[in-house]
């Protein structure tokens, strides 16, 4: 399955997709990335003058490219023209640098486990310098 492909499987819709493309995808992993618009509606009140990425929406970036694309592409084979559902079942993310508007990050996802349709992943986010803006495990339930 190609990364446009995987992408309109998506159940997502802007302003909530937060994926812009996939680069790089296997069975172990996904390399994504997304470029945070400067309109965005969660930077009007965070920070008020001095706009920074919230941290939940940052975690909602590596969980779609990281855990809802690459469970799409592990799924790929049994999917008929509807996307699987996935819900998120925990999160561990820690926080290392802020993400303001127009910057784009890199999300690589590397799979620990996948199975009784539960993925697991270890995901990290880096910025254009190559500065890791965030880590952690992002789990969810496939069906």
């Amino acid at each position: 399955m190609k990364s446009d492909e995987i992408i309109k499987y998506l159940p997502y819709q802007r302003p909530f997709l937060f994926v812009d493309e996939l680069t790089e995808i296997s069975e172990n992993g996904i390399v994504g990335t997304y470029t945070f618009p400067s309109d965005s509606f969660y930077y009007k009140g965070h920070f008020k003058d001095h706009p920074v990425t919230p941290g939940v929406i940052l975690t909602e970036v590596m969980a779609q490219i990281g855990v809802v694309c690459l469970g799409i592409f592990l799924y790929s084979d049994d999917l008929q023209h509807q996307a699987p559902k996935i819900a998120l079942t925990s999160h561990k993310v820690d926080f290392f640098h802020p993400v303001y508007p127009k910057e784009k990050i890199t999300v690589v996802s590397e799979k620990q486990y996948f199975r009784f349709n539960k993925l697991k992943c270890s995901v990290s986010a880096r910025n254009e310098k190559g500065q890791l803006v965030c880590r952690g495990e992002i789990a969810g339930m496939l069906a």
